[in-house]
């Protein structure tokens, strides 16, 4: 079984909610998880799978609680070849920045040499109002990869 650190970036709880639920139904399924809610690179073993969860604020900015961790990657520039991690993106559809936070993060990971795991997924909150039933479906799936 693997283990699994849930990486969140929030700025109303959703995605802490969607990461606490699949983090239950991962441990459920025989994984180990821890959940993050302030990630710091330095604390973060690259060897464990990652799995972000990250809402899209404003004109699609991070939220406050993961730019820290954001500009870390962006600073340091480490070297994630080893790395597989997966992307839950939440956001709404009626702004042009949809999920725009989740997509750079995909993208920031895959330029630092980390190998996604499936599909990043992305949540429209205004199709979804119960952004934790897709991500559900979603990780039957992901589970598969591991």
């Amino acid at each position: 079984m693997a283990t699994i650190t849930l990486i969140t970036g929030s700025t109303l709880g959703g995605a802490e909610y969607v990461a606490d639920h699949l983090a239950e139904l991962l441990t459920d399924a025989g994984h180990d998880t821890e959940t993050l809610n302030q990630a710091a690179l330095d604390e973060l073993n690259s060897e464990h799978i990652w799995l972000l969860i990250c809402s899209t604020h404003g004109a699609g900015e991070f939220p406050d609680n993961i730019q820290p961790f954001v500009n870390q990657l962006k600073d340091q520039q480490p070297d994630l070849g080893g790395l597989k991690y997966g992307v839950v993106a939440i956001g709404d559809s009626s702004y042009d920045t949809f999920c725009q936070a989740g997509k750079e993060l995909d993208q920031l990971l895959a330029d630092l040499g980390a190998q996604r795991l499936g599909e990043r997924l992305d949540i429209d909150v205004s199709q979804d109002p119960v952004p934790e039933d897709p991500a559900e479906i979603w990780l039957d799936g992901w589970k598969k990869l591991l």
